[in-house]
């Protein structure tokens, strides 16, 4: 839209407001990191704030926004002499999830650079953000190479591009905002840490709150130009503000007992480096001047606490997010200074409560035992089939499991689990390019033009190189997998010592596949049928919420899993084709109820083996008498059994060989 709604109309949301507010006073504090559920004005909220952003005086023709003050000396467009330029608003650019690295830096122009020796230099997204901001929609969706580079750029302030012997580098410094849908799946914990900030969001459960959120939005959509009319002295305040903020943070003074606090708040939450205590130091400093002040007081601190710390916190990656606020006022109470007064944990520069809403960590038992169950016996002995509905089993604690992976080599989404075709990795060899040539292969393509110089007309030094010559280097890195997990509840699986080492390894998987950034599925089978617990997301703490609560009981129709996981991943094909499944089949191999059900069961593995699908089967048969029946399925799907202890990463090193070796033979 022309115009975007008013920063200031925005209900609630007061977080996520004086985060924006402070990386527009103070573009070093790293930007903003915004998680939340969708419909929460995630975008609404960035969108509006570049209309707040001062205009910004250029260069005029220069494509990198140089400041006519003091040019970049190393401008592409440059050099530029000391001046007047034009001024113009900020920018604020939106960087799609699916752009590639050529859109994010700049493309060069190979051809030219080889055939006329010019560094013919198209500028991306980040040359045109400098000195504005850079949004990027979902996040964690882009990949991760991508973010890489966007992150290394807003760290330095500058991007570099590379390409076979021919460099350029210019400004990049811009305020960076990343929104995302938890549910989606995380970001990986170190490119978390590159956010300055982060703040949760969520839809306000007042309903006179929603009932004004609605209000504005329908006036909005029915009069945008009168809306935002009657917005005007409000914005036109704020965006006095953040100029006045300006010119007064030079003057912030950052006292030794406010970085005693900042210092003793970040060894108190055990958090990795030193950019966290940077990143409140430069918030803290922030606050002081949006709040009109010289100083650096300890609510200032305790704000930029809860800001700077819950995304660097350290946790395991299914924890909820957030900070001990009573532990945090106890730690800011005991490294108070002379030199700044009591913390007043009941208010900050920009909200009632100094927390902004920041949530506290859940202290309540997560899907825990809810009755006195009887354990079970030596030897983790099974209830019979048919045993009736028992209360969920608390998951024994994840361990670092071996490597599974998909043999072969794929072109899936960019991951690091199984080997695959990457835009990224090292060069295995050449191809011709099949549309726009983005990774050239100098070694390949001199020798495709080699051969022709005489009938080119070459006779002397140089080469002459067409577009016919080009060659695209290909390259081999890691993708992620779809894992989709299907998982025995039935009776045979219900005794509670068994249940909970079960559970512990498919979260130890979980985990497994949140580092790999994998995708995930929960498919499990009891009583009479099969029921998708979780359909195929990024969303691996979704799917550990899911495997928390499950509960047992009933027969073991095992059939009716493996037909349930089948038709998940035939329709997962027809949604991302490129994306190899690893089905894990955790069970102790029964199958019981209904006709012939080892036989119903049989055939359904063989559809996989059929395929080629990779699988591995957890054996959890325990006691001393075992049937072997999971070693006997995991032949059927031509995959390969593993028990629970040998799921270990410190146990049988052949593993990986093993499951890629009877996927082979299947296929």
């Amino acid at each position: 839209m022309s115009v975007p709604f008013p920063f200031t109309a925005v209900v609630g949301q007061d977080d996520l407001r004086l985060a924006l507010l402070l990386n527009a006073v103070s573009p070093a504090v790293g930007g903003v990191l915004v998680r939340g559920e969708k419909g929460t004005a995630k975008s609404t909220a960035v969108r509006a704030l570049s209309a707040l952003m001062p205009e910004v005086d250029v260069v005029a023709g220069c494509r990198f926004s140089c400041d006519p003050a003091s040019p970049d000396p190393g401008c592409p467009d440059g050099p530029h002499e000391t001046g007047a330029g034009a001024a113009r608003p900020a920018r604020m650019v939106e960087l799609p999830v699916g752009a590639s690295e050529d859109r994010l830096v700049g493309a060069l122009d190979i051809e030219r650079a080889l055939s006329e020796g010019v560094k013919a230099f198209e500028p991306g997204l980040l040359a045109d953000a400098h000195r504005g901001i850079l949004y990027v929609d979902e996040v964690n969706l882009l990949h991760d190479h991508l973010v890489d580079l966007l992150l290394d750029a807003a760290a330095m302030g500058a991007s570099y591009v590379e390409r076979e012997g021919v460099s350029v580098r210019h400004a990049a410094r811009f305020l960076l905002v990343g929104t995302m849908n938890p549910e989606e799946g995380e970001l990986r914990p170190q490119l978390l840490d590159r956010f300055g900030l982060t703040v949760e969001v969520a839809a306000s459960r007042e309903p006179e709150q929603r009932v004004e959120v609605v209000r504005r939005r329908l006036a909005y959509d029915d009069d945008p130009e009168g809306f935002a009319a009657r917005w005007a002295d409000e914005e036109a305040a704020v965006r006095s503000r953040i100029v006045a903020a300006r010119e007064l943070l030079p003057s912030v003074r950052l006292g030794d007992g406010a970085l005693r606090q900042i210092a003793a708040t970040c060894a108190a939450f055990e958090v990795d480096g030193m950019r966290a205590d940077i990143v409140m130091a430069r918030t803290a400093t922030a606050l002081a001047a949006w709040a009109g002040r010289t100083d650096v007081l300890a609510e200032d601190v305790r704000q930029a606490a809860l800001l700077a710390l819950p995304h660097r916190r350290r946790r395991n990656p299914f924890d909820a997010p957030g900070l001990d606020e009573d532990k945090l006022d106890q730690t800011l109470e005991e490294f108070s200074g002379d030199d700044d007064p009591d913390p007043d944990p009941g208010g900050g520069p920009d909200g009632p409560d100094g927390g902004g809403g920041q949530p506290s960590p859940d202290e309540g038992p997560q899907g825990g035992d809810t009755g006195a169950q009887p354990e079970a016996g030596e030897g983790g002995q099974p209830q019979p089939s048919g045993a009736g509905e028992q209360s969920a089993a608390r998951a024994s604690e994840p361990f670092r499991t071996k490597v599974l992976s998909v043999p072969g080599l794929g072109e899936g989404a960019a991951g690091r689990r199984s080997r695959a075709r990457t835009e990224h990795g090292r060069t295995t060899g050449a191809r011709r390019p099949r549309g726009a040539l983005t990774k050239l292969h100098l070694a390949a393509t001199v020798q495709a033009a080699a051969p022709h110089q005489r009938a080119r007309g070459r006779s002397g030094p140089g080469l002459v190189v067409r577009r016919d010559d080009l060659r695209q280097a290909t390259r081999e890195g890691r993708e992620g997998n779809l894992v989709l997990f299907v998982v025995d509840a039935s009776g045979s699986m219900a005794a509670r010592q068994r249940m909970s080492a079960v559970k512990g390894a498919v979260l130890s998987l979980l985990l497994d596949a949140y580092q790999r950034r994998d995708k995930v599925g929960l498919v499990t089978f009891r009583g009479s049928a099969a029921d998708v617990a979780l359909p195929p997301t990024s969303s691996v703490d979704a799917a550990a919420g899911r495997l928390e609560s499950l509960p047992t009981g009933g027969r073991t129709p095992l059939a009716a899993g493996l037909l349930k996981a089948h038709d998940v991943l035939r329709v997962e094909r027809l949604r991302d084709p490129a994306r190899r499944a690893l089905v894990v089949v955790v069970t102790d191999g029964r199958a019981t109820g209904g006709p012939e059900p080892v036989a119903l069961a049989g055939r359904a593995a063989r559809l996989f083996a059929a395929e080629g699908v990779a699988s591995v089967v957890v054996d959890c048969e325990s006691g001393p008498v075992r049937l072997g029946l999971a070693g006997q399925l995991a032949g059927e799907l031509g995959g390969t059994a593993v028990t629970l202890d040998e799921l270990r990463a410190d146990s049988i090193a052949g593993l990986v060989k093993e499951v890629q070796g009877h996927s082979r033979r299947a296929a």
